[in-house]
């Protein structure tokens, strides 16, 4: 199921002076702000909003990007070089956004999972303990990794599981080696026409640097996750929607495109 962009969350309410006014939480001097496990942003009386908060498993080949896509989501330097994740790295990030039908802004806090394929091969504990409780789950492959497209049937049917209704999302990473890549865009139709699941796009290199060549500049960084931050944030509250009664579930069919 896919629920259509811009249907549930007002796609660039980030960039209105509102939605600045917001983003500004999560930033400082234009540097992105890092939050703790029990840390989240301080908003001024005015501006009071709910937080949604989400678990999500990362799942994906060795190599393929994950700890790279969280790292970029959270404004943290991508890695140059491929190191595998030892464990379970967890990263939070939250993304201010607004509902379209209600026009309330609301806070999103993402609780990502990251977990190296060898670790999760090696100790049976390690997958059940990032599906527990999750949300939502994140299938990586990348653009310049055939295999890894190729994998994403066996590792859905694999990680999914036994598990519950969770949101279940495609991600191809590297997509900014497009002049590399082995995957085309007839490719990912095929794959939205069998699996009736989103597919979202995701530049896997690190974004504009402030004046100093050093620091990321945090709002540029912001403005460009924004379509992917988006897409967790409306399939993640829809279905919340839905398991509440409070909206019907959509009919599969519709197609997610957004990139980053």
């Amino acid at each position: 199921m896919a629920v259509f962009p811009g249907s549930v969350i007002v796609p660039d309410w980030h960039k209105s002076p509102e939605g600045k006014e917001y983003l500004a939480t999560i930033l400082r001097k234009n540097k992105r702000k890092f939050f703790g496990l029990i840390e989240r942003p301080v908003l001024p009386p005015q501006m009071a909003a709910d937080t949604a908060s989400y678990k999500i498993f990362v799942s994906g080949k060795s190599g393929v990007g994950k700890t790279a896509m969280v790292a970029k989501l959270a404004g943290l330097e991508v890695p140059s070089a491929h190191h595998e994740t030892t464990g379970i790295q967890t990263t939070t990030v939250y993304w201010p956004a607004k509902l379209r039908d209600s026009g309330r802004a609301l806070i999103f806090r993402f609780h990502f999972w990251d977990c190296g394929e060898a670790a999760l091969k090696k100790f049976d504990h390690i997958l059940p303990a990032c599906k527990e409780k999750a949300d939502g789950i994140l299938f990586l492959f990348s653009f310049t990794d055939r295999s890894s497209f190729d994998d994403l049937p066996s590792q859905i049917s694999r990680v999914t599981e036994g598990s519950g209704n969770l949101v279940k999302i495609v991600i191809g990473s590297k997509f900014d080696q497009f002049m590399h890549a082995d995957v085309t865009e007839r490719d990912l139709a095929e794959f939205r026409r069998a699996w009736r699941l989103p597919v979202l796009r995701m530049k896997s290199v690190n974004g504009p640097r402030l004046a100093d060549g050093r620091t990321l500049d945090g709002r540029a960084g912001l403005a460009h996750v924004a379509p992917v931050l988006n897409g967790l944030a409306e399939h993640l509250w829809y279905q919340d929607q839905v398991t509440a009664g409070l909206v019907p579930a959509l009919q599969p069919g519709a197609e997610e495109t957004s990139r980053c």
